[in-house]
């Protein structure tokens, strides 16, 4: 591994055999694995993370491109249909880690920061009921992502 993968968090944690701190890993393929951000103020956040290391969507090929997008679809699916959130939000921002990634959050009109994005200052205080009951709905929520991706290639 050259000096500059070795300093990528993601390529790193590619090689590991258990996953980071503070992420769940659901799914492990070939060119993409997905894992669950254990944040508690946002319960329902995923990535999709490009498994070989490239900084921009573009860097991909047309077919990569193809199953990346369907990977991503597929959980932000997945979340829709099993929570009904107001928004799903995706992003793909890299600006700390230049490793490609995207993120798919459930956001509901309740949470700390909606409308405004995660990073941002929070807007209110946390509903502990409705956040309780969503993590109490992440066994199901797992589930139905891995189900999701089953037909996406990888």
């Amino acid at each position: 591994m050259s000096a500059s993968l070795s300093d990528c968090p993601l390529c790193r944690d590619a090689l590991l055999t258990a996953p980071e701190p503070g992420v769940e890993l659901l799914l492990q393929r070939p060119r993409y694995r997905v894992v669950r951000v254990q944040d508690a103020d946002f319960p329902a956040f995923y990535r999709v993370i490009w498994q070989a290391h490239v900084a921009e969507f573009s860097d991909l090929a047309a077919a990569d491109r193809l199953v990346c997008m369907e990977a991503v679809t597929a959980v932000e699916q997945a979340l829709r249909r099993q929570l009904q959130p107001t928004k799903v939000n995706l992003a793909t921002l890299g600006n700390v880690v230049p490793h490609l990634h995207w993120h798919v959050i459930a956001r509901f009109d309740w949470d700390t920061h909606f409308p405004a994005p995660i990073w941002a200052t929070a807007q209110r205080g946390a509903d502990a009921e409705r956040l309780a009951a969503l993590r109490q709905a992440l066994p199901a929520l797992d589930a139905a992502v891995l189900q999701a991706l089953e037909s996406v290639p990888g």
